[in-house]
């Protein structure tokens, strides 16, 4: 083996680490998420409206959301939960359209801000939770703002944030009562796709938030490791929200403020029973700005962040920080996809070499260095297609699950070009609302979907016997 062979060798072996340590920490979830559940208590067992029920304010952050404004607001209203301990609070946020109007015929309380040089959903996150941290005290009105509402005095006991683009499943809150009953403090929900027959990527997207948002959170829970924060379908003790304030203004705002409460001893608790539906965007177009934002958001993070993060995980002998670091650091599942066969490929090729010169000379101890670069690469691939197999196993998805993974190669050939291309390093904070399209077919029948969401009116333009459906009536 000459000296250029073995640097290559052993360059190999040094790169391949790094993969197989996020790839090892992804199949250790997925392991993870195989275990049977932990007993917590009340989560079974527990009676649907348990004496002294929770009262809950679910908050919706809208920001020009007025064609679907309404059907979210009355899925949240149509949940199994006591009307009289519902309130359903949608935040106009600096909207140009009727988002306010529409909410409020739904039947919602809206707040309405308008602040042109604070754009955000972190903003309007925590004007909405300032305006409920005055309920009881100095009343709504002490809140700078706040226009048009009145007869609002009860604080609720917990509240709930959900997207202004999604339906929920009727036992939501049932679900989260049972956790905060059981000594849970923040909760996360499942967050599952709402249109899924839209485009060959919703349709990949079942499987991809069934691995970074299902699995995850799952092997995390049952590792006793915090779940992390989505966005959608968070649920706050009112109590919690005074002890560790919502500051979070980045573009991934949830990540954030689910790191502020990890480094306040606060671990986020897991309910699969619990569904929150988001549509996804589409086309190409519109997913490429916002998975750039999203990329860009976390990359920023997980550089101001995870350092310190690390290091206070290694001085207080804390696994759960320490994982929240190890969450921020694993680069996107098709980026570790690429660059682990990409390895694999160039560790085989020394092998070959090897194999040629082995028939005319006999071979040093320092060739079977070319062995252990392809056992490093060959077990990220591995461990990567374990954690994929599972998340596919967790979608629901079946056999349309595997036909949908054909587009995956894709898919990576397309993240991998945006990461090239690169370009938007400036996006703003500010809120850019996702184009949402509405292509033929929009919103194809229950039976399309695995796990289709609850049924809503059918959208304008859509055919007949179209898709997914409201928890119920709207009540008030």
């Amino acid at each position: 083996m000459t000296t250029l062979t073995l640097a290559f060798e052993l360059a190999l072996l040094a790169l391949s680490l790094p993969v197989l340590l996020a790839a090892s920490y992804l199949a250790l979830l997925a392991v993870a998420a195989r275990r049977p559940r932990p007993s917590h208590p009340g989560v079974h067992s527990a009676p649907a409206r348990p004496a002294g029920a929770l009262r809950f304010v679910v908050v919706i952050p809208a920001h020009d959301e007025e064609s679907g404004i309404a059907a979210t607001v009355a899925s949240v209203l149509a949940v199994d939960w006591p009307a009289e301990r519902l309130r359903v609070l949608v935040v106009a946020d600096n909207c140009h359209d009727a988002t306010a109007e529409r909410a409020r015929a739904a039947g919602a309380t809206v707040l309405v801000r308008d602040e042109p040089t604070r754009l955000g959903k972190g903003y309007g996150l925590e004007f909405a939770f300032g305006w409920i941290g005055a309920l009881g005290a100095s009343g709504a009105s002490g809140v700078t703002g706040v226009t048009g509402v009145t007869g609002v005095t009860d604080a609720p006991d917990a509240v709930v944030v959900v997207d202004a683009d999604t339906l929920v499943s009727p036992g939501l809150l049932r679900a989260f009562g049972r956790r905060f009953a059981a000594g849970a403090q923040a909760v996360q929900a499942e967050y599952r796709v709402r249109n899924v027959a839209d485009s060959w990527r919703t349709r990949l997207m079942v499987i991809a938030l069934a691995l970074f948002h299902g699995l995850r959170s799952l092997g995390r829970e049952r590792l006793g490791l915090s779940a992390g924060l989505r966005g959608n379908g968070m649920a706050f003790r009112a109590a919690l929200l005074r002890d560790v304030p919502y500051r979070a203004y980045s573009l991934v705002e949830d990540v954030e403020y689910g790191l502020a409460l990890g480094e306040a001893g606060v671990r986020v608790a897991y309910a699969p029973d619990a569904q929150v539906f988001g549509e996804m965007v589409a086309g190409e177009r519109a997913s490429r700005s916002q998975r750039r934002r999203w990329e860009q958001g976390r990359k920023a993070l997980a550089r101001t962040a995870a350092p310190r993060l690390v290091l206070r995980a290694l001085r207080r002998r804390d696994p759960l920080l320490l994982d929240l670091a190890l969450d921020l650091l694993v680069p996107p599942l098709a980026t570790l996809v690429a660059v682990a066969v990409v390895g694999l490929a160039l560790s085989l090729v020394p092998l070959a070499l090897v194999s040629h010169a082995s028939h005319a000379v006999a071979l040093s101890p320092a060739s079977w260095l070319v062995v252990l670069p392809i056992v490093s690469w060959s077990a990220s691939c591995l461990a990567l297609a374990l954690y994929v197999l599972r998340g596919v196993a967790l979608s629901g998805a079946g056999l349309r699950g595997l036909v949908a993974l054909s587009w995956a190669p894709v898919y990576v050939i397309w993240k991998l070009w945006l990461s090239l291309r690169g370009g938007g390093g400036g996006e703003s904070r500010r809120w850019v609302r996702t184009a949402r399209e509405a292509p033929p077919g929009a919103g194809a029948s229950p039976r399309a979907a695995p796990r289709a969401a609850p049924r809503e009116p059918p959208r304008k333009g859509a055919g007949p016997g179209v898709g997914p459906r409201l928890a119920g009536g709207s009540r008030s």
